[in-house]
């Protein structure tokens, strides 16, 4: 059995979100997916509250269910306040094990920042003292540092972070349930500080519309509910939890140091011998976040510590089959085959992880698995953003065949 989870989510009540992240969908798109517990997002907004208790059925101990998918309450919110004479900027994943403490801590936080004008609300509060509202009310809450290595808004971000969780959580640093790599950062460069090890590493979407779900998420191997999801992240127990599963992190815009306008790419340990100064033009480079973990790290590229969970790299199925058949990810096309193939293996992480080639061969193409069969195999040439130009994550070296056109 494979029970795959995604805590971190947005909902229509967050900026900058699909109109559509609305409870029948987000049911519905987890289930071609292959989500089994979806994090409800948004916990924190009055009018979705109210609308998830209207319409969430209880489902086991801190599990609620809409239309056959598991729900766990769960919310984003967003620290900005002074520290140590620098602007900090924190965003934490709360999971909830009912509505009730939901609620109260709602109502406590109610009078550090308006709780309807975003459903990631932005509170002015110190992490350490918010974390002491929380464990006021239940240390039964989960505490998840979101995308810890985004330059802004993060924990360990090179512009608002901090060097340690202490430095951050202070005196709850053991009340932390886990750590989010985030798009930006997978396993191995969180396995490069040891500071870390005592933390469970959890991926998840961050979706903010309906087909990024499950684009990162957690695999364990039997349904959970909420205080057996949380036992399973603070033991870090390898026999329950399976896998994460990985967004590429190199596909990101600043994960190389380098110039643009110069034309210059460079690993952080190679720009570090510069002094940060770029080769062509003898300005600062601008650094990216792997040059934030080169700085914390006290292990060597290729660590692994004992006892780490297991981590899987994945492409998208869409953009597979977007690149397998030369078009783009929003191509008629591409939805055909996408529907063809979810619908024939019931879900998109079906198709991804387990259907053998011969399977895949009849339904659909054999540039198409053949696409899936070189992602699952890690069979991939990676080219790493820098300084503001996404990095590109390329399947095929060969272009598509282009169908002849007949004469008669």
């Amino acid at each position: 059995m494979r029970y795959v989870v995604d805590l971190h989510i947005h909902t229509r009540y967050s900026r900058a979100t699909s109109r559509d992240m609305n409870l029948e969908t987000l049911a519905k798109t987890a289930k071609v997916k292959g989500v089994n517990l979806l994090g409800t997002g948004d916990i924190t907004h009055p009018e979705w509250r109210r609308e998830l208790k209207e319409k969430l059925k209880p489902a086991g101990r801190g599990i609620f269910q809409y239309d056959g998918v598991n729900f766990i309450l769960s919310g984003e919110v967003s620290n900005i306040y002074k520290k140590g004479d620098r602007l900090r900027k924190i965003h934490i994943v709360l999971l909830f094990p009912d509505f009730e403490k939901a609620e109260k801590f709602s109502s406590r936080m109610a009078a550090f920042g308006s709780l309807t004008a975003d459903g990631r609300p932005t509170f002015g509060l110190d992490v350490e003292r918010m974390t002491e509202i929380l464990m006021e009310i239940s240390e039964d809450i989960m505490i998840i540092p979101a995308h810890i290595w985004t330059p802004w808004f993060s924990l360990f971000g090179a512009n608002s972070g901090f060097d340690s969780v202490e430095e951050c959580f202070g005196k709850f640093a053991d009340r932390v349930t886990a750590l989010e790599t985030g798009l930006s950062s997978d396993p191995p460069m969180n396995w490069r500080l040891s500071q870390l090890d005592r933390y469970v590493l959890v991926s998840n979407s961050d979706a903010h519309s309906p087909h990024r779900i499950a684009r990162e998420a957690n695999v364990f191997a039997r349904k959970l509910d909420y205080y057996e999801l949380k036992e399973t992240l603070e033991k870090k127990d390898r026999e329950t939890f399976l896998f994460t599963i990985e967004f590429y992190p190199e596909e990101g815009k600043y994960h190389y140091d380098g110039h643009r306008n110069c034309d210059v790419r460079l690993k952080p340990r190679e720009s570090i011998k510069m002094g940060n100064i770029c080769p062509v033009c003898g300005r600062p480079l601008t650094v990216g976040v792997l040059h934030r973990v080169e700085e914390l790290a006290d292990r060597p590229e290729g660590f692994v510590p004992e006892g780490a969970i297991p981590y899987k790299n994945l492409v998208p199925l869409e953009e597979i089959i977007a690149e397998a058949l030369g078009t783009g990810v929003e191509t008629k096309s591409v939805k055909a085959e996408y529907e063809k193939l979810t619908r024939t293996f019931e879900n998109e992480l079906n198709v991804l992880l387990d259907v053998e080639r011969a399977d895949l061969e009849r339904v659909t193409s054999s540039r198409i698995s053949e696409g899936i069969i070189r992602v699952r195999e890690g069979k991939l040439k990676i080219i790493p953003g820098y300084d503001g130009v996404y990095g590109t994550i390329k399947i095929f070296d060969e272009e598509p065949e282009k169908p002849q056109m007949s004469l008669f």
